[in-house]
């Protein structure tokens, strides 16, 4: 990668290697304290050198990389994997994985039914959030310590 640099901007790095779609999001989560660097709050303009560890607090997930080496430029997603290691906890990863399944199950309608009437609409909400409570109500079950 860049050899040169010996400091990136925390904002910048997050962007370049793709944890966060644009450098807004990126600055917006360090300004509202989501993000740390070897375990101390970090400013947007705070700089991130290789070897440092930078936990990131993204929809509701701790996610924790390993600084490898810097970008200051955004890449493509090949080029920007070998910047960073992952290390996540394993609870974490399948947390998302959960929430993953369960926010990416995509509905289906028969074709011609056209929309659902007012009735159907309130039918079909009730049945996700019974459904989304349930999950929970799973999700609570298993880390209850009993």
């Amino acid at each position: 990668m860049n050899t040169k640099l010996d400091k990136v901007r925390i904002d910048k790095w997050l962007w370049a290697v793709r944890i966060f779609k644009s450098r807004t999001q990126a600055t917006d989560a360090a300004q509202s304290g989501k993000v740390t660097i070897n375990g101390k709050s970090a400013k947007p303009s705070q700089n991130v050198s290789r070897g440092d560890t930078v936990t990131v607090k993204k929809e509701g997930f701790n996610l924790v990389y390993k600084v490898v080496d810097l970008l200051e430029k955004r890449v493509a997603a090949e080029v920007a994997a070998p910047c960073y290691v992952n290390m996540t906890p394993p609870e974490e990863l399948n947390k998302f994985k959960e929430w993953y399944a369960v926010n990416t199950v995509s509905e289906f309608r028969e074709k011609g039914v056209g929309r659902p009437t007012k009735r159907e609409r309130r039918d079909i909400d009730k049945f996700k959030t019974d459904e989304e409570l349930e999950a929970e109500d799973n999700l609570l079950d298993e880390f209850s310590l009993d």
